[in-house]
């Protein structure tokens, strides 16, 4: 039996190691922190539970097909339930709430601009149609060459691919709240709406037509579900077991080095930051160099707030994003030139409101994110800033008080990404879908330097993303198992 070591235990490892032990390796799974999930870990703190990184369950297809592989079904796992309203968004002067359904989105697209639920509808059928193509046919190639893309669907609509999301929503909707309601899926691939193809619309059918769901008990179900089923494939996982090194013989992979031990494979998928991986190979084995690296676009880094509240908060729902300052310049910031934000987005999640589970009878658990850049300075001085910019604007928003029902809180920012998951940059979200960043331009899925050595993840195909992160680990184990 062939023997595969993956290093991580993130959504991308899990999925690669599960589809490897389906093909009959032997996997070992190495993960360097106490508990297995990479950036989607959990945080448990006075009968609080929090998601540390990853909130929002969207694209439920992708996760059914995954377990489906396997002969399984997220329901054998955890309870999924869809929200409704999905989300709010909070403007200066005004708030949009997202019901679960086209039908009420219409009803409130036509509150804020008469006619705009026609221009609606015609959008999220063109971006219906991108899901299908992206999603059963794009995202499955395994970006090793740029003939991939060609295809009778993607030539007929080459445009998209050269024009950018907010050219498509700015040349149907005039009203600042709908742009910015309909530009905001793309964030969650990292870059900027004005630098991200049309194509990538295929994330707003994501949203209006297949809606915004929730596990209970949170995120972290999944993985936890997805190492259940690696378990149950015959998948070793060891944590708190960093990589030291990854060992190559001649060209070829022989093992990793952890805590002072060679352990020998056959095979090495890493599922960890893809510069961190490289930094483990000997120099004339890395396939990108520094300069390479440094010059990349990256997705968000995000300072986080994990609060535990002694109260129910009033006036906001399960996910909310407080968009009440300049959407662009908050943008700029974070891709044009790099800073702290004069005045930030943010986004807060609150997911006791909807889930008993997940706070003391009573309380709420509150999760705060700010994007920011990556690689900017993190101190306790500029966190605790941002924490009461944060808490002035929530508090006026939402017209309540909290901070004296605050019973703790936590921060997560810069230093944590790097120190706890060797995050290039402390990056959030790894590597932007830019259009020079797409498919066989991303960081390669294979060594071309070392036999038998891989990689999975958000720095590599298909991109930032929980579901894409599913797909990462299928493309690369299917790779890998084609010659065996």
């Amino acid at each position: 039996m062939k023997k595969a070591i993956v290093i991580g235990s993130g959504f991308s490892s899990l999925s690669a190691a599960c589809y490897l032990a389906k093909a009959g390796l032997e996997v070992e799974i190495f993960e360097k922190n106490t508990t297995v999930g990479g950036r989607a870990r959990q945080l448990v703190r006075d009968g609080f539970t929090f998601d540390i990184g990853p909130s929002w369950y969207w694209m439920p297809d992708i996760f059914e097909k995954f377990f489906a592989e396997f002969g399984k079904q997220p329901s054998d796992y955890y309870q999924l339930n869809k929200l409704n309203p999905a989300y709010k968004i909070f403007f200066k002067d005004d708030e949009i709430t997202i019901g679960d359904c086209m039908d009420q989105i219409c009803l409130e697209f036509e509150r804020i601009e008469a006619g705009s639920s026609n221009q609606l509808r015609s959008f999220i059928k063109k971006a219906q149609d991108n899901y299908d193509i992206a999603i059963n046919k794009v995202v499955l190639k395994p970006g090793i060459s740029p003939l991939e893309l060609v295809t009778k669907d993607t030539v007929l609509r080459l445009d998209q691919f050269f024009k950018t999301i907010s050219q498509e929503v700015r040349k149907r909707f005039d009203n600042p709240k709908l742009i910015s309601t309909l530009e905001f899926p793309v964030l969650f691939l990292g870059a900027k709406p004005s630098n991200t193809p049309s194509f990538y619309s295929f994330m707003n059918f994501a949203d209006f037509g297949l809606g915004t769901w929730h596990p209970e008990g949170g995120m972290y179900q999944v993985i936890r579900a997805m190492a259940d089923l690696a378990k149950e494939l015959g998948v070793t996982i060891h944590t708190d077991h960093s990589i030291d090194k990854i060992l190559v013989l001649d060209g070829v992979i022989c093992g990793v080095n952890t805590r002072g031990k060679n352990v020998t494979s056959d095979y090495v998928v890493s599922g960890a930051d893809y510069h961190h991986s490289e930094t483990l190979l000997d120099k004339k084995y890395r396939q990108y160099s520094e300069n390479y690296w440094q010059t990349r676009t990256y997705a968000p880094s995000s300072l986080l707030f994990y609060i535990g509240f002694d109260k129910k908060l009033e006036n906001v729902n399960h996910h909310n994003l407080f968009f009440d300052t300049d959407f662009e310049l908050h943008a700029k910031e974070i891709y044009d030139h790099p800073q702290w934000p004069t005045n930030p987005l943010f986004y807060a999640n609150f997911p006791s409101i909807t889930d008993s589970s997940m706070a003391p009878n009573g309380c709420e658990n509150g999760f705060f994110l700010v994007p920011i850049a990556p690689g900017l300075e993190d101190t306790p001085e500029l966190r605790a800033q941002y924490f009461d910019i944060v808490m002035d604007r929530f508090e006026s928003i939402t017209n309540q008080v909290v901070r004296n029902s605050i019973i703790f809180k936590e921060s997560f920012c810069v230093k944590d990404f790097i120190e706890q998951y060797n995050s290039f940059k402390g990056n959030a979200y790894g590597m932007a879908n830019t259009l020079k960043q797409t498919a066989f331009l991303r960081p390669n899925l294979k060594s071309s330097k070392v036999k038998n050595l891989f990689f999975t993840g958000q720095l590599t195909v298909p991109g930032p993303g929980v579901p894409p992160s599913l797909i990462s680990g299928k493309l690369v184990a299917d790779l890998l198992t084609k010659n065996l």
